[in-house]
Order: structure tokens, then C-alpha cells, then sequence
């Protein structure tokens, strides 16, 4: 494989561009930091493109975009913030009422989420928004599977208080 072929690139990197850009968002809050972080990190993914062996480009990638918005956030101090996570739209064709009720569920997860800590944040999205697997994210974080496992327990246990305080947790 010829690691300096673009086009090799742009195949394997360039379809995780929204799981690059989600998992930013959620880390850094910021629309804009987030943007700027991908940027970087992709800017770092092109430079370092004769390490990937080709095995798993999402996870590989996420592992750039994780470490570059750590450093990014340690940089500006940009930990905290009210900002909501998840978009506030409707789904096209909703009813008034039902998308007024989805919005206010997305609401409520996404400020549960948001305050999660960050080693609880992180796990979550990449399980439950990108979907990838306890071996796949202890990848991306560099923990063990067993600590992943742990996180994920103690994230999900949390934003079940959360929701449940809130009244958001559908019983039935």
C-alpha cells in the first residue's frame, strides 16, 4: 500500500468526518473549537498517515480527534459549559406536539450528558453515537476493556438519575 496516494487517504479518513466532528462536539461543547479541532486533527491524520496499518480507520481516526481536543481544551480551558449538545430540530413531517416532545427529550439527554465528567462524556458518545465497540473504544482512549465497561456502567447509571430527576424516564 502506497501511503502517499491522497486518494488512499480521502477513502479511508474522509467517510468519518461526521463521527470526527460529533465526538469534537460533545468534548469540546463548542461549535467552533469543535470545527477547529477536526481541522487540526485531520490536518495531523495526513502527517501521520504511513503509521495507519489499515485496520480500523475510525477507530485510528478517533484517536487523533480525541488527543487533539484534550490538548485543544487543557490550551483554552474550555471544559465547562451551558451550551446544549443535541440539535433542536424536528424531524420533517412531525406533528407540533410530538416535535415539541422530541425536542424536549433531546434537550433533557443533552444536558444530562453534558454533565457527565469527561471520562464518562467520551465513553458514552462513542458507544451510544458512534457505535463502536467496548475493544474499539478502549482503542480510542487507551484504557482497558474492563475500565470502558466500568465507565460506561457508572455514565449510564448517572444519566438514568439524571432523566429520572428530570421526570424524563419513560417507565412503560
Amino acid at each position: 500500500m502506497d501511503s502517499d496516494d491522497p486518494g488512499r487517504f480521502e477513502e479511508q479518513m474522509l467517510p468519518h468526518l461526521g463521527a470526527a466532528y460529533t465526538l469534537a462536539r460533545y468534548l469540546l461543547r463548542e461549535p467552533a473549537d469543535a470545527d477547529d479541532a477536526v481541522q487540526e486533527a485531520y490536518l495531523q491524520a495526513v502527517r501521520r498517515f504511513e503509521t495507519f496499518r489499515g485496520d480500523n480507520a475510525r477507530a485510528w481516526l478517533l484517536t487523533i480527534v480525541r488527543r487533539t481536543c484534550y490538548a485543544w481544551a487543557d490550551r483554552e480551558r474550555r471544559y465547562d459549559s451551558d451550551e446544549s449538545l443535541l440539535d433542536d430540530l424536528a424531524a420533517p413531517g412531525d406533528e407540533p406536539d410530538l416535535a415539541l416532545i422530541r425536542d424536549e427529550v433531546r434537550s433533557g439527554v443533552g444536558r444530562a450528558v453534558d454533565r457527565l465528567p469527561l471520562a464518562f462524556r467520551e465513553v458514552v458518545v462513542l458507544r451510544e453515537i458512534q457505535e463502536l465497540s467496548y475493544k474499539e473504544i478502549a482503542d480510542v482512549t487507551g484504557v482497558p476493556v474492563g475500565t470502558v465497561m466500568s465507565r460506561l456502567a457508572r455514565a449510564r447509571r448517572r444519566l438514568l438519575g439524571a432523566l429520572t430527576a428530570e421526570g424524563m424516564r419513560g417507565d412503560g
